[in-house]
């Protein structure tokens, strides 16, 4: 039986108290300033998985020097994998350097990654009492003990280093919290998203055979002419591979390039436990305003985590919006099909030539196609919300990429695609009319309808949210002055950064969390509008949303 919550938490509260003893020792001693060499005791433990605990955890002696080694994040370039390294009869293709990626085996068992946690947290532990007596005993530190002790650049990079490593939930809630501009955490916290927003190691090439052969049986590569074993891309529940697929299993008859998107292992069963240990750690400094409502966020993450590690349910959602009742028809847009052959865990679809609109360089592409880029994903969010009701919520610009060449937006990821009830979007879009006629009687009655408010909030929490309402539908109001420039030191900048000043006051006094279907739409459409200022475009996003909306029809 796997351990239990308390077993957990027992095993995280002893790592903690056996490092802030051995740092009370030291500031008793008071005999130096510079941080001592740690050492830990040897311990007994009954065997476990080799592969599935830290190296750390697993060596009998430790320094201090070794834990806050300069933090070097990924190499430039990867070592390559000869053939016998791999089990696997498919031949090896020459893979394309790549970027922020490294190698390292997922910890698959649950007591595996709870000592990988257990070592993170104690680690963290001892940086903060070392940060604690370091500033006790140093002069110079006085009156700039402000930030917490928790947070300093060598638990910032503990941090960023583990999650990268554990891949899973713990790194989805980063790139998720990463990727929103709202400017609402503190800095120390922010810091650590943002900085492990596209950092995911990828799987040694053992354990993704074993993935490979569980989900096709062993003789899978008869379905490949070839298989690039170094994935070309790896996120927080999976990693994507260049492949070849046969002539004999392909939709078309002759050999296609497909990309192969690979699940890690067991990453499903690990998702509450993984929240659950991400929550201990970020709420242990204290840092995090109440009003974010971080129990409500997990909760919402871990249904979305849950959906997204269904691959069955990614294919389903590709092949509807490449149908011609969503976007089969329309030119400016290309999804691609999908293997019929993909399972659970393996995911097989058409490759596509683009490249990512947010590595794009900007001045690579005139202002004519920024405009157009931009325009197209803010009129696609629109439509998803008000004709399909079905949305691909995840704003990552990697998901997004331009084919000069065909002029299409090729879309490439819907794992975390979501459907609305037609009751919610029909009291959604009667907020968003309310905020463009800047109605604040109408925007508090259809606030008060979904659920941001509860009706007893103070007049000052009242007035931020209608107000950040109103500025929120600045670009769809009539009398906003079209085309809508995006970017530094625009109109539309002013006006977020109007919101921002909000922020502070809406955090204070929130009585409810916001409803949790607003969690994943608001994290795509201000996904797009980063993406508009990223590129410096500029978009009628009044004809825009008149062309979406002027025919909805309520409650039908």
């Amino acid at each position: 039986m796997p351990p239990g919550p308390a077993y957990n938490f027992l095993c995280v509260l002893s790592s903690f108290a056996d490092i802030l003893t051995h740092a009370a020792r030291i500031r008793a001693a008071q005999t130096t300033v510079s941080v001592p060499t740690i050492v830990s005791a040897k311990r007994k433990r009954r065997k476990i998985d080799s592969h599935d605990v830290d190296p750390i955890i697993n060596s009998s002696e430790t320094s201090e020097a070794q834990i806050n080694a300069p933090y070097e994040a990924f190499p430039s370039e990867l070592p390559t994998i000869s053939e016998k390294d791999t089990t696997s009869s498919i031949p090896l293709t020459s893979s394309t350097t790549i970027r922020n990626l490294q190698s390292s085996k997922v910890p698959s068992s649950r007591i595996g990654r709870l000592f990988h946690y257990g070592g993170l947290a104690a680690s963290l532990g001892y940086g903060a009492a070392s940060e604690v007596l370091r500033r006790s005993t140093s002069s110079s530190e006085q009156g700039k003990q402000s930030s917490s002790p928790m947070m300093t650049e060598a638990n910032l990079k503990r941090l960023v280093s583990k999650l990268s490593q554990m891949r899973g939930a713990a790194l989805k809630l980063g790139q998720f919290m990463s990727i929103q501009d709202t400017h609402l955490l503190p800095p120390e916290v922010d810091k650590i998203f943002r900085r492990v927003q596209d950092s995911a190691h990828y799987m040694p090439d053992w354990q993704l055979e074993q993935v490979l052969t569980s989900s096709f049986g062993p003789t899978y590569s008869t379905h490949f002419t070839s298989f690039d074993r170094i994935p070309f891309a790896a996120a927080s529940i999976g990693q994507v591979h260049h492949a070849v697929l046969s002539a004999s299993s392909s939709p078309t008859g002759i050999d296609e390039a497909v990309a192969v998107k690979i699940q890690f292992p067991n990453i499903i069963n690990s998702i509450e436990s993984d929240l659950g240990y991400v929550k201990m750690l970020l709420t242990a400094g204290r840092l995090l305003p109440k009003g974010l409502f971080l129990d409500r966020t997990i909760q919402v993450m871990k249904g979305e985590l849950a959906d997204e590690c269904d691959y069955t349910r990614e294919a389903s959602y590709i092949t509807k919006f490449g149908s011609p009742s969503f976007l089969g028809n329309d030119s400016r847009f290309k999804v691609p099909w999908v293997w019929e052959g993909s399972t659970e865990t393996v995911l097989v679809m058409e490759h596509v030539d683009g490249v990512s609109v947010g590595e794009t360089a900007v001045g690579a592409l005139s202002q004519t196609d920024r405009n157009d880029i931009a325009a197209r994903i803010i009129e696609l969010c629109l439509k998803e919300l008000f004709e399909f009701r079905v949305m691909q919520t995840d704003p990552n610009w990697t998901n997004f990429l331009w084919n000069p060449k065909t002029r299409q937006i090729e879309l490439v990821d819907f794992g975390a695609t979501r459907e609305y009830s037609k009751e919610f979007m029909d009291n959604w879009l009667r907020l968003l009319q309310a905020g463009a006629a800047g109605n604040r009687d109408a925007c508090a009655e259809w606030s008060i309808k979904l659920g941001y408010l509860t009706g007893k909030e103070n007049e000052t929490m009242l007035n931020a949210h209608i107000t950040s309402m109103i500025l929120l539908a600045a670009p769809f109001k009539a009398s906003t002055p079209q085309p809508v420039a995006f970017g530094p030191g625009t109109a539309l900048a002013e006006t977020t950064a109007e919101i921002r000043g909000l922020i502070p006051v809406m955090l204070k006094h929130r009585l409810t969390p916001p409803p949790k279907e607003t969690y994943s739409l608001n994290r795509k459409l201000s996904g797009a509008f980063l993406l508009a200022s990223r590129l410096a475009a500029k978009v009628d996003t009044k004809i825009i949303w008149d062309r979406v909306v002027e025919n909805y029809q309520f409650g039908t």
